[in-house]
């Protein structure tokens, strides 16, 4: 939201200053500030109001050591990081990017059904929470939308190097054939950076090629559900790892 208003001063007004909110940078450092102060800031009251309304943990007695200490723990307070998150956001990202509006509708979606998970806990007094198969359709029904969304979206797209006759006069002793230059490109594609591996690039696609010529076309039925895969198991990776002594926020 600044960034519209800041633009629009600078286009209206010629406020100085404004075009600062032109930088990624400088966003997106904003963007890191506001996050730790509304963490930093709300976050003590807000767990203070819920030790104060006694929204807290009911433990299972599992036998393991140390776990009644979490009795009482003050729960919701995913609140404070989604606003941590949604917040900065809207304030200083470009709202018409489809990453920041997938992320939005991502961070929204996995964080209602978070709350709907801890209401149950703490004003329903199930500790059971939100059924398993419940929560799993819920991310699979996101993953569908994401994928579809990335696979689908012409402004889904990938930077590459094309290579292109140049017309530049170039004085060389030998010249055998046209001359060439790489200007990066921007064009939608299937194909997927993997971290940690030399020419990473892997193309969904590829796998697909037994279908025949037209076998590009058909790219979604391998995308779409990787991407259901990655998005469960990262959510359900980081509710594990999180366990009873909050591991995922410490890593």
């Amino acid at each position: 939201m600044l960034y519209y208003l800041f633009k629009y001063l600078d286009q209206a007004y010629n406020f100085p200053g404004a075009q600062v909110f032109n930088y990624l940078s400088f966003r997106a450092a904003m963007t890191i500030i506001t996050s730790l102060l509304i963490g930093m800031v709300f976050g003590k009251n807000w767990i203070n109001f819920l030790r104060k309304k006694q929204v807290g943990e009911t433990v299972r007695d599992l036998g393991l050591e140390g776990q009644m200490e979490k009795q009482g723990t003050p729960t919701m307070g995913g609140l404070i990081i989604l606003a941590s998150i949604i917040i900065p956001v809207l304030l200083f990202a470009k709202l018409d990017n489809i990453y920041i509006l997938l992320m939005l509708f991502t961070t929204v979606w996995l964080g209602f059904i978070g709350f709907i998970d801890d209401y149950i806990k703490v004003f329903r007094k199930d500790k059971a929470g939100l059924k398993g198969k419940i929560k799993i359709m819920a991310q699979v029904i996101l993953g569908l939308i994401v994928g579809a969304v990335l696979y689908f979206n012409p402004n889904v797209v990938i930077r590459e190097k094309q290579k292109v006759v140049t017309t530049e006069m170039i004085q060389k002793i030998d010249t055998k054939g046209p001359s060439y230059a790489f200007q990066p490109d921007q064009r939608h594609s299937t194909k997927t950076t993997i971290p940690f591996f030399k020419n990473n690039e892997f193309d969904y696609a590829v796998l697909l090629k037994w279908l025949g010529d037209d076998y590009e076309k058909y790219a979604f039925l391998i995308f779409i559900p990787f991407v259901i895969f990655i998005l469960t198991g990262v959510s359900n990776g980081a509710n594990l790892t999180d366990g009873m002594d909050g591991l995922a926020a410490g890593t």
